[in-house]
């Protein structure tokens, strides 16, 4: 199964002794389920700083694992309660990151559905913010057919 879907995101980032950086963005992506998986996938637009991007969320039960190809590549582990070194490669180079994640609920179905997790990101061992996003997945008008790649 795969479809097309309204994709709304929120996240919010602190860091110590500064206000919130919140983005909220719409866009239309991909929903596919193989098995009892699902992926999402969309293209990130200027507003997140990341245009260029493809941004791929994998659901497999309660994992999540976000990857980005682009400018920035990346790959972050989400399982509540635990923690996951990820590769976060820029344009000045590659480091490791440790992502800690505090809260993950991840309900699609077919229909889309809802993703949020909490977490935290060391960088050298040490914590230096936390991030929450918010996703909500809707079918697209017309959504209900299935694509064909």
């Amino acid at each position: 199964m795969e479809k097309e879907v309204v994709i709304s995101i929120r996240g919010m980032q602190k860091y110590e002794g500064t206000p919130p950086d919140v983005v909220e963005l719409v866009t239309e992506g991909r929903l596919a389920r193989e098995g009892e998986s699902y992926t999402l996938s969309y293209q990130e637009s200027e507003i997140t700083g990341l245009g260029g991007t493809l941004t791929t969320i994998q659901v497999e039960g309660e994992q999540v694992t976000l990857m980005r190809v682009g400018e920035y590549n990346s790959q972050m582990v989400f399982q509540e309660g635990r923690r996951h070194l990820s590769m976060y490669n820029t344009p000045y180079g590659a480091m490791t990151i440790g992502v800690n994640t505090r809260h993950l609920l991840a309900q699609l179905t077919d229909q889309g559905g809802d993703i949020e997790v909490d977490y935290a990101i060391e960088v050298d061992h040490a914590m230096t913010g936390r991030s929450i996003f918010r996703i909500n997945v809707k079918e697209a008008q017309g959504g209900t057919r299935s694509l064909k790649q």
